[in-house]
């Protein structure tokens, strides 16, 4: 969604805007916005993990990687990072059961991951920002 490329998130102002230029209530909007995962109806950090927590990911270790990814960050699922850098949220799927288990980090995909990779991907994330 353009709106979101350009602010991060879509605010309810925003979702009204839209709602106005498509001729639909705001409400029949948000009930198709809120349908989709990587549409942000609140603020988020610079850069969104989303987590599969689909079977093949939750059988292949998806309880670490969470655990290893809420002790570097600091955060919980849906939190955002005390700095702004990271919101940690899950996903339903990513459709790469093949290479689970995954996550995106913002568009990029990462696949048969590990904690030690995990903690990599952060590394080579925050050299990129230095």
């Amino acid at each position: 969604m353009v709106v979101q490329r350009h602010h991060g998130w879509v605010s309810d102002d925003h979702l009204a805007d839209v709602a106005a230029v498509l001729k639909m209530t705001p409400a029949e909007l948000d009930g198709i916005v809120t349908f989709y995962s990587r549409i942000f109806r609140k603020p988020v950090g610079r850069h969104v993990i989303l987590l599969c927590d689909s079977v093949s990911c939750w059988i292949t270790g998806h309880d670490q990687l969470l655990s290893r990814l809420r002790e570097r960050l600091q955060v919980d699922q849906g939190e955002t990072t005390s700095d702004g850098s990271y919101t940690l949220l899950p996903t339903s799927c990513l459709g790469a059961c093949d290479h689970a288990p995954a996550m995106l980090v913002d568009e990029r995909f990462y696949g048969d991951l590990d904690p030690d990779r995990i903690e990599r991907i952060l590394d080579s994330q925050e050299d990129e920002e230095s």
